[in-house]
């Protein structure tokens, strides 16, 4: 029997695991292959692959650096801004570490101890409890498995199979989100974030990856999105991007809390951290950072408290429902036409771009 099962190697599984694999008997589930680099992964995260400054924080707080073979050209400085309704574009300084998501990914499964059991393309069929423990049904290569932990944590993502089982109809407002590579001959170095109220009541966006230009939306999965999708690329075609045919595509469900009482963090010993809990921007759709912070919530929860770890968790994270209170706040200065249309008018914290000089 194990002390902790872990379902998902993401940010949020992964840092868990490192954090508490030395001192406890630990299981690591994950569908993707994230331990042999060589193979090609039929199982893709759809990402844009940006570091923003509050994951870099955490980062630097679990004393982590950003390997050079994870990074990808060129690091952004600057979020170009566009309100296609009202033909309105702003600049404003912000850094983004741009890198390779899977290789990311495998790069903090990597920093996971030996000790610790790594199943990688191993789903989760079922969860049972059975008296102090819980029994999991595992599938991998067509079979099936059966394990027993004390503790089972949800770290899963958005569409958490953990928060499903255990929760069904405690759920989260979800958009699709849709993306597409397509290859250009020149990439401007601007992470370009686009409101459209007849596309999408969330966000679209453009991110320079090498050679590349990802084109992604937030859309609402009822209202056509692939439809949406293309009159974005239709309208971005119009503004100037080049973009001809894809070269990848990819699409995932994403949760964006309206509350911080739509955080649902587990009960009796099971518990979920990162997106699994709904940990996760709803300004931003950001949730590297909240990963971290939830993944070290709980590991500190599990060392000075392992007999109400819960209840110890759930007090950790108040200041993180706190903060997904105050995004929802500013919300409407974002989000809502008018007072969009005000902020970006009035060109505060708004930065010019200098153009190259010809002459003397």
């Amino acid at each position: 029997m194990y002390d902790v099962a872990i379902i998902g190697a993401g940010p949020a599984g992964a840092t868990l695991a490192r954090l508490i694999g030395n001192s406890r008997k630990v299981l690591l589930i994950e569908r993707r292959d994230l331990l042999e680099q060589k193979k090609k992964n039929t199982i893709t995260k759809l990402c844009g692959g940006l570091i923003a400054p509050d994951a870099q924080y955490m980062l630097g707080k679990l004393g982590l650096g950003v390997p050079r073979e994870i990074l990808a050209g060129p690091q952004l400085f600057t979020v170009r801004t566009i309100d296609f309704p009202r033909n309105l574009e702003r600049y404003y300084q912000r850094h983004y570490i741009n890198i390779d998501r899977e290789k990311f990914d495998a790069w903090l499964v990597s920093l996971v101890p030996s000790s610790v059991n790594i199943r990688c393309g191993w789903f989760l069929k079922s969860l049972e409890r059975t008296g102090d423990s819980v029994r999991l049904k595992l599938t991998f290569n067509g079979k099936e498995y059966i394990e027993e932990t004390k503790l089972l944590v949800g770290a899963d993502g958005a569409f958490s199979s953990v928060r499903r089982m255990l929760a069904p109809k405690i759920s989260l407002p979800k958009y699709l989100a849709i993306q597409e590579w397509f290859k250009v001959s020149e990439n401007l170095p601007y992470f370009s974030v686009i409101f459209d109220p007849t596309i999408t009541d969330f966000y679209a966006w453009t991110i320079p990856k090498e050679e590349f230009l990802l084109v992604g939306a937030a859309l609402l999965p009822r209202e056509k999105p692939r439809e949406k999708f293309n009159l974005l690329k239709e309208k971005l075609n119009n503004y100037g991007f080049a973009l001809k045919e894809p070269v990848k595509k990819g699409a995932a469900l994403i949760i964006r809390p309206r509350s911080a009482a739509q955080i649902y963090l587990g009960e009796g010993n099971i518990s979920l951290i990162g997106e699994a809990a709904g940990w996760i921007s709803p300004t931003s759709a950001e949730g590297l950072s909240y990963a971290f912070r939830s993944a070290l919530a709980l590991a500190q929860s599990l060392q000075e408290n392992p007999r109400d770890y819960l209840r110890a968790y759930y007090k950790r994270t108040g200041e993180l429902k706190y903060n997904i209170m105050v995004k929802n706040l500013k919300a409407p200065f974002m989000y809502r036409p008018l007072l969009r249309r005000i902020v970006m008018g009035s060109g505060v914290t708004a930065m010019k771009i200098s153009k190259v000089l010809n002459g003397a």
